[in-house]
């Protein structure tokens, strides 16, 4: 039996276990990455494995998330980020450079190479044919050490794309369809692999659009081949030596498959508060809009930011839609300028934002109370933007460009005569802002600002966990309603005791008061617990306000991991209906005295006097994590022993 992708990537790159759907493997680490949002936590994690540089071929730390500078903290987390990665052989991207994956994506992706990456849209490098996969930053830390990622072998699925995108219509509303059939949590335990015929009829950026928003499926990465396609983009950008042609077996076996005839789809858009709820943008009809976002690691690409370019030129900007655009790097953003593009958009009445993830992020232009913000970025959840009662759409740029000229809600069929763009045969390549290590790091001295604050550790657990249901939440909760995100939160990401005080804060403000008072607290949750982003933090926040567990009805990938890694246990209901008897203040009492050995624990409501069954699918390698406190003190134990 032939090879998919996925799997030739994987048995090439496999050091523990067996490629058995399910089961826990360990796969080497070529590259990493992280951004600054995460970097000085993971970077507070590297240092304590105490290791005088990095092992992996290439690991780069990007600066992008926190670039508003309203304080101090945020400068002098950059300067943090610096001398670490001089001091242990790091490629850093200043602020400035780009969004990381749309950097990533064209100066460093390699086909068939792993990439591990401290922000959950890291698959965007599957675009090129990278198996590309999101991390909490301490999967990321033992990985730069040179140990290897574990997770369970994921199920692959084929979505083959048959026929040609119609005008009009673009990678965005493919990614919006396979949404819309999968859902936000229908891609977890799995990789998507793209295949068909009309593969080779997207380009590379195109490619990456679709694996960024994979992340919004729950993915573990979704994947391209890599192919003529692939050849031309990594020529154009200079580097056709790390080019080599991969491709499934004909008689590859997928666990899924799915088809997408491409001539069928029109523009798509995805409605308040979740990127799943898609339905066409004729369906939708054409409301008012407030604002419109062009940009983030989904949309911002040379392609991208020429068709909106086009669309605006000699327009106006409807006189009530603020519109701004982020491009996704430097690159982009010279040619743009260099070919009178920025021109058109700045007359046209565009805002040009600096190269950084921004209002994706809720770094900055928040849309008005009550207001429509269309955006071509892969999140919608509600407060994101940083406005808690905004309704924020997500579509493609052509849409995006049609709504800011009209003020409402516009299929982009409507302006007429399709536009082309095409990729140049030459990016004009200029890594001017990238600085490259020293040989030998060891006497660089690391820049520590009073903001950074030392690494929280958890405690090994006890035989018996009692404690009360401090908090009970309801479906897909998000880490940004664990651990908020946008510029009032972001620059406390290095000071996690700050950070924890706003735990939770739109879902119950009370939390973290309470869940200190407590000392000891469990989370009750519902279906799809913990997805969006990869943060840790969503994880160190509630470890260091003394949550010992999380009874849900599913976990996310990412966050389950994360909660695993900073010693929370992540329980599921064996019986879902038990969530429903379960109050607020209810004491819970959790038996770890046979050391997890079993796969069934029983949990003891001792306020309403009755026993359910809760199931912690461990693997023995995280049951020892658990038992240590911890990854980080697991590590540590390892290297001892």
């Amino acid at each position: 039996m032939g090879q998919n992708i996925a799997q030739k990537i994987i048995s090439q790159h496999l050091v523990d276990g067996k490629m058995v759907t399910g089961e826990e493997i360990g796969i080497r680490i070529d590259q990493t990455l992280t951004q600054d949002a995460t970097g000085t936590m993971t970077y507070l994690q590297l240092e304590a494995m105490d290791i005088p540089r990095v092992k992996t071929k290439l690991s780069v730390s990007y600066v992008d998330h926190n670039t508003l500078q309203a304080g101090f903290e945020n400068a002098d987390d950059h300067l943090f980020l610096q001398s670490i990665a001089a001091k242990y052989g790091i490629v850093f991207s200043r602020a400035g450079n780009g969004i990381c994956h749309q950097v990533h994506l064209e100066r460093f992706a390699v086909p068939g190479t792993t990439l591990l990456g401290a922000d959950s849209h890291t698959p965007t490098a599957g675009g090129a044919g990278a198996l590309a996969i999101g991390a909490g930053g301490l999967e990321v830390a033992v990985a730069m050490a040179g140990g290897p990622l574990y997770l369970n072998m994921p199920a692959v699925v084929r979505v083959n794309l048959h026929g040609r995108l119609a005008p009009w219509v673009s990678a965005k509303d493919i990614i919006l369809e396979v949404l819309r059939r999968l859902s936000v949590k229908g891609g977890v335990g799995k990789i998507i692999e793209y295949g068909g015929e009309g593969v080779a009829t997207l380009s590379v950026p195109e490619r990456a659009t679709i694996t960024n928003m994979g992340a919004e499926l729950g993915a573990t990465s979704s994947i391209f081949p890599s192919d003529e396609v692939t050849k031309a983009f990594l020529t154009a950008q200079g580097r056709a030596e790390d080019w080599v042609e991969l491709l499934p077996d004909p008689d590859a076996s997928y666990d899924q498959v799915i088809d997408i005839q491409l001539d069928d789809l029109v523009p798509m858009v995805a409605q308040p508060h979740m990127p799943d709820n898609v339905a066409t943008v004729e369906e939708v009809g054409p409301i008012k809009v407030n604002q419109v976002a062009i940009g983030s690691c989904t949309n911002s690409s040379y392609t991208d930011l020429m068709r909106v370019a086009s669309i605006l030129k000699g327009k106006q900007v409807h006189p009530e839609v603020s519109l701004v655009i982020s491009p996704g790097s430097r690159q982009v953003y010279r040619m743009l300028a260099a070919n009178g593009a920025l021109d058109d958009l700045a007359t046209a009445g565009a805002r040009i934002l600096e190269c950084a993830c921004g209002p994706c992020i809720g770094m900055g232009q928040a849309p008005p109370s009550k207001g429509v913000s269309l955006r071509t970025f892969n999140r919608n959840f509600k407060g994101r933007s940083g406005t808690a009662d905004a309704s924020i759409y997500l579509a493609s740029p052509e849409v995006a460009a049609a709504t800011a000229l009209n003020g409402y809600l516009t299929d982009p069929r409507e302006l007429g005569e399709p536009i082309n763009i095409t990729l140049p045969e030459k990016f004009p390549v200029d890594d001017g802002m990238l600085i490259f290590p020293p040989d030998d790091g060891s006497k660089v001295e690391i820049r520590r600002g009073p903001n950074i604050q030392p690494l929280p550790l958890a405690s090994k657990p006890d035989q018996i966990i009692k404690a009360p249901a401090i908090l009970k939440t309801g479906d897909n909760i998000t880490t940004d309603d664990i651990s908020p995100a946008g510029a009032k939160y972001l620059p406390l990401r290095s000071n996690v005791p700050a950070l924890a005080e706003h735990a939770f804060e739109g879902i119950d403000p009370t939390f973290a008061k309470r869940a200190q008072e407590a000392k000891k607290g469990i989370i009750v949750g519902g279906q799809n617990y913990g997805q969006g982003s990869s943060r840790e933090h969503a994880a160190l926040c509630p470890m260091y306000l003394g949550i010992k567990a999380v009874i849900a009805k599913s976990f996310a990938r990412i966050h389950r991991t994360n909660l695993v890694n900073v010693g929370i246990l992540p329980l599921t209901f064996a019986n879902p209906e038990d969530y429903d008897r379960i109050d607020v203040n209810d004491t819970l009492l959790i038996d770890l005295s046979n050391g997890l050995k079993d796969e069934e624990l029983t949990v003891t409501n001792e306020t309403k006097g009755y026993k359910f069954k809760v199931q912690h699918n461990l693997s023995s390698r995280q049951k020892a994590v658990i038992l240590a406190g911890g990854l980080l003190n697991y590590t540590k134990q390892q290297v001892s022993d």
